[in-house]
């Protein structure tokens, strides 16, 4: 129990006693006391008490302790609260953000430590964090570290054992240097380069949050982030369209991977749905039979409802290293209806009557059935740049990666007029997420329709 009635008395001298100079304190009912060698330190401790009370803390009664002490005490260390942070985001985290999460964890524990004596390889400190302490198995109705449920190499449980002794308390960390320190981790990679700058964007975002939650929990008073003076890098997310292939390119770019040999014809529709329907490549993976509109003539329709991004089976409810969810960013059960052009319908058309579908509607699938890995279209994408682009622009970022085809779809759609509004709709964008990544294609629309409006003001004036 907490309380403001505290009063301290004066030291006292108690004669033949190895430790003769005696600080006493009432906290409510309860007297406490603690002897000192010398007089300096009884009287700095009684010092440290009174400025406790002049800042109007509020005192233990039982361990006659001022607030702030009593929380440093309980304190755990900054190695289990990640621990904890980590299992308590695991239930409702995509298994790309449960590795997100493990990863900036990862980055940052190993640098709040006390000291580094007996410290483990830094790789194998990393696995064993990133492996192990911040994966999660189901134990029954139980979530339990990885490591706790299966039986890890000598090697992980010896590096679990240094990091659980050698980790600073999360009360530390509103001391400004221990803080810095962690920041500055977030900055470099494994091999002591610089970071990327999305990278460092968002393992702060989860450091920070993690933060947040040692606050909820009671474990920090306040968000100490303010206390020093840091900030991720800036960085710059609109699209260089110099290097976004146009119409023309475009439909030479899915042309010629169908050229590709067999892999490259069957995956003909899929780089037609990065592009048409400016679909994500995990979304054309997930992609069902009977989610499609495919009328002989005219425009269709593709109503999507979940993908299947591969992130890997440690992160996964299933066990699989493909994870089926719903659409980015939206309700599990969400859904996003995409009109397709007579283009792709009639291409997709062909893909159904030549290679069928999986044995559950899915039109794009490996040789014997599971998932295509980025892997095997990357390698189609990157024969088809040799063959379509000229020597020089292949050594461009030029459609560099193949989903630089939905953002050229994207950018079609709005350099034709469609209203931003729309095209963040088909796209699966929030509108503040288009206009960060497509201002100037949105930017020459608006000059457009700025030079419309004008000429409507002076047909106006002339009549």
């Amino acid at each position: 129990m907490l309380t403001y009635d505290v009063q301290v008395w004066s030291i006292r001298k108690r004669a033949n006693r190895a430790k003769p100079y005696q600080l006493r304190w009432r906290v409510g009912y309860k007297p406490h006391s603690k002897s000192y060698t010398l007089k300096a330190q009884a009287d700095g401790r009684r010092a440290e008490l009174l400025s406790a009370l002049r800042q109007r803390e509020q005192f233990d009664v039982e361990t006659g302790l001022p607030a702030s002490e009593l929380t440093e005490r309980n304190s755990p260390t900054w190695f289990v609260h990640a621990c904890a942070y980590a299992a308590m985001k695991w239930p409702d985290a995509s298994a790309k953000h449960r590795a997100g999460i493990a990863d900036a964890l990862a980055t940052i524990t190993p640098k709040l430590v006390t000291d580094e004596r007996g410290a483990p390889d830094k790789r194998v400190l990393r696995r064993a964090l990133y492996s192990w302490a911040f994966t999660f198995r189901g134990d029954g109705d139980a979530l339990k570290p990885r490591n706790e449920v299966e039986e890890p190499p000598a090697e992980i449980t010896a590096a679990l054992r240094w990091i659980a002794r050698k980790s600073v308390k999360v009360t530390d960390l509103d001391t400004p240097s221990v803080l810095r320190t962690a920041l500055e981790a977030l900055t470099l990679k494994l091999d002591g380069k610089r970071a990327a700058e999305n990278t460092i964007h968002r393992k702060e975002t989860v450091f920070s949050n993690a933060l947040r939650y040692a606050v909820e929990r009671g474990v920090l008073g306040s968000l100490p982030l303010g206390k020093v003076d840091w900030k991720a890098p800036e960085t710059d997310d609109e699209i260089d369209f110099r290097f976004v292939p146009g119409p023309r390119l475009a439909k030479r770019l899915i042309t010629a991977a169908g050229e590709q040999g067999e892999r490259g014809k069957h995956l003909r529709a899929f780089f037609g749905c990065l592009y048409y329907a400016a679909m994500r490549p995990a979304e054309i993976t997930y992609l069902r039979k009977s989610a499609c509109k495919l009328p002989e003539e005219g425009w269709g329709e593709l109503v999507l409802s979940g993908s299947t991004p591969r992130v890997g089976s440690s992160w996964t409810d299933s066990g699989e290293s493909f994870d089926t969810r719903g659409l980015k960013r939206r309700a599990r059960k969400a859904t996003r209806t995409v009109p397709i052009p007579p283009v792709l319908v009639r291409m997709l058309r062909e893909h159904i009557e030549t290679y069928g579908t999986a044995d559950d509607g899915r039109l794009f699938r490996a040789h014997r059935g599971g998932h295509i890995l980025s892997k095997e279209y990357g390698e189609v994408w990157q024969a088809t740049r040799l063959v379509v682009l000229s020597e020089e622009e292949a050594q461009t970022p030029l459609a560099e990666k193949p989903y630089s085809a939905r953002a050229a779809g994207v950018s079609l759609w709005l350099e034709s007029g469609v209203p931003p509004a729309e095209v963040a709709r088909r796209a699966g964008h929030s509108i503040a997420v288009l206009f960060r990544f497509y201002a100037k294609v949105i930017q020459r629309n608006q000059q457009r329709s700025n030079e419309q409006i004008e000429r409507s003001l002076e047909a106006a004036e002339d009549e």
